[in-house]
């Protein structure tokens, strides 16, 4: 099984110099267990150890914070995207690297959805379009958000001409419509009930019908 990608400290209470960092680690931990519906301020300043009002100097808002902990979830699914690309064998073929970047970028998330459900519905739960914001909190490693590294597997498989140029526009929402409702009828629907095997089974068949649609 894949280790969370958000790692919190060992610490549970405030120190000198971080109480953003504090609370902000306390609300992923919230989200990590309930989801965005138990990202409360007055929690997460009792997890670290201060009064309700020591917070509003960092976040004026549940929302701000909750806003803070959904840019964490997306940069963590981005970290998980790019770990499962680095995976990918070296040397391939263009269009058998594009396909295979295609398909790292839905497992990883798939993976993710499991692994991380509490995070995975406040990253997508929350308002704000991934896709149009810039904002490095939501990042990876690479500096891209999950939504940014979706496209640029988009865009290999049009450089190597797996994916022609008409149908290039709007291929984002396809692939990730596809591979987020599987996840969430796996998650909260009726396909819950699936085994872990059966679950997969289904992943990589719509996995593959992404590829071959698009």
């Amino acid at each position: 099984m894949a280790q969370a990608a958000v790692q919190l400290p060992a610490r549970s209470t405030y120190r000198h110099g971080d109480l953003r960092r504090a609370l902000l680690d306390a609300g992923i931990e919230l989200a990590r267990r309930g989801g965005p519906d138990a990202v409360v301020l007055r929690e997460a300043t009792r997890r670290a150890g201060v009064v309700p009002n020591a917070a509003y100097r960092h976040f004026a808002s549940r929302q701000d914070l909750l806003q803070a902990v959904r840019a964490a979830a997306l940069s963590a699914l981005a970290v998980a995207m790019e770990r499962e690309l680095a995976r990918l064998r070296p040397g391939a073929h263009p269009a058998d690297h594009a396909r295979a970047s295609l398909r790292a970028i839905g497992v990883a998330y798939l993976r993710f959805a499991r692994n991380e459900p509490g995070l995975f519905r406040t990253a997508f739960a929350v308002p704000g379009d991934p896709e149009t914001t810039v904002n490095s909190a939501m990042a990876g490693k690479t500096g891209l958000n999950p939504f940014q590294l979706l496209g640029v597997a988009l865009d290999r498989l049009l450089a190597a001409g797996v994916l022609t140029a008409d149908r290039r526009p709007g291929a984002e929402y396809l692939a990730w419509s596809a591979v987020h409702g599987l996840a969430m009828l796996v998650l909260e629907g009726p396909l819950r009930r699936l085994t872990r095997t059966q679950a997969r089974g289904i992943e990589q068949r719509l996995l593959a019908m992404v590829e071959n649609g698009l």
